[in-house]
């Protein structure tokens, strides 16, 4: 049975004289005087299920929003349905979403494939694909697919900062990279090789991809390791990331690791691998942890806290469910940036008009930052490593 996410609450009324641009009301399917839908696909089942507490956490902050009186008055309708991150199945749903349920704009749906598998149907229509949780460089793409925005930094643009950083402080590392045979690990692929640059040719050693229907990828971890590797990087996702982690561990194979932001969950991916068998991984950052005890005494990571516990109580307050919590914001920011001009078009213009928007989970001298060329909103990177219980961060904010 198809998991759905949907709250219709009450919500304090404003007066539409405060909320009109230039004494006019101009509405779109999905949007009234007094409701906003939106629609979101998210993997409530499947291998990628890890990542629901996205999806809860997003239904949850809108919650909160309803009940401190909408956006401008209006009440968010959040319909969410189970994809199970499978293209044929979020085609379906997405399909629902638009032309049964009249959903204003989709927002926030999961994976590379599932978004891609529905990317063109959703510009053919003029609906909105705001800030979805995929990193992959297509999504980004304004010329091709201007109603197509994501949210996190592009998987190229990570990886780009890891080559750089392996071939500034160890040029003489041999560099081997397992990845995902999709979008994901693609672009992971093609960052690391640009950011090695011109040295790529003798510091890589190694590649090895897989495909997400495998029930296992010990044999790809095991040919790695035949290289010589001393450095690797992990651009795998969710129980294959944890796979990765726990077969390096067991043929006794330590080289520095590298793992995707996509996997740094400490409870959801590194803990079932052993903690202990991360210690000493390195990431990117652009996001406070709130698994990381240095953040326990942030105002904004307290804030977080503090939501969790009355809209989400039991459930984890880790990295996926902060990422929720940081997509719901930006399009809370998005939304009232559009005043009352509630146009699918208008919604487009003012996702691609963000300029240095602060958020408080977002680490320090992070800001969003969009234009109508370039919809890739962050940017920049603090490197962190993992030291068997948290995540530590270290030097300055990079950039590829």
């Amino acid at each position: 049975m198809n998991s759905v996410f949907g709250w219709l609450l009450a919500a304090a009324q404003i007066s539409v004289a405060t909320q009109a641009i230039a004494g006019e009301t101009n509405f779109e399917v999905g949007v009234s005087a007094t409701e906003i839908k939106i629609g979101n696909l998210m993997p409530y089942s499947g291998q990628a299920s890890m990542y629901s507490v996205i999806g809860k956490t997003e239904a949850a902050y809108f919650k909160k929003l309803n009940d401190e009186g909408g956006i401008n008055g209006r009440k968010i309708t959040f319909i969410s349905y189970d994809d199970a991150q499978s293209p044929p199945k979020a085609v379906e749903r997405t399909r629902q979403l638009v032309e049964s349920d009249e959903v204003f704009a989709m927002f926030g749906a999961t994976g590379s494939a599932a978004n891609a598998a529905t990317m063109k149907y959703l510009n053919s229509r003029s609906v909105p694909q705001l800030f979805i949780a995929a990193g992959a460089s297509k999504f980004s793409d304004p010329k091709n697919f201007p109603w197509t925005m994501a949210w996190i930094p592009t998987y190229r643009v990570e990886s780009a900062v890891y080559g750089k950083y392996i071939a500034d402080h160890t040029p003489d590392a041999k560099v081997a990279i397992l990845y995902q045979n999709d979008d994901f690990g693609r672009d992971h692929l093609a960052g690391l090789e640009a950011g090695l640059g011109n040295r790529v040719g003798t510091l890589l050693v190694g590649k090895a991809s897989y495909e997400t229907s495998e029930p296992t990828i010990t044999s790809m971890v095991v040919s790695l390791k035949a290289t010589g590797a001393d450095t690797v990087v992990i651009a795998a996702q969710s129980k294959f990331a944890t796979q990765a982690i726990k077969t390096m561990a067991e043929q006794s194979w330590r080289p520095t690791v590298y793992i995707s932001n996509a996997s740094v969950g400490v409870s959801s991916v590194l803990a079932p691998a052993g903690l202990q068998n991360a210690k000493g991984f390195i990431s990117a950052a652009y996001r406070k942890d709130p698994e990381d005890p240095a953040w326990k005494d942030d105002a904004a990571m307290q804030e977080f806290y503090a939501f969790m516990d009355k809209y989400l109580p039991g459930e984890k307050k880790n990295d996926q469910s902060a990422f929720g919590y940081l997509s719901a914001q930006t399009l809370e920011f998005v939304l009232r940036q559009c005043g009352n001009e509630l146009t699918r078009a208008n919604l487009v213009k003012q996702a691609a008009n963000l300029k240095d928007v602060q958020l408080g989970l977002l680490l320090p001298g992070i800001k969003l930052n969009t234009n109508a060329t370039d919809y890739v909103s962050i940017k920049q990177f603090r490197l962190m490593k993992f030291s068997g219980e948290h995540w530590t961060l270290f030097g300055d904010l990079v950039t590829p």
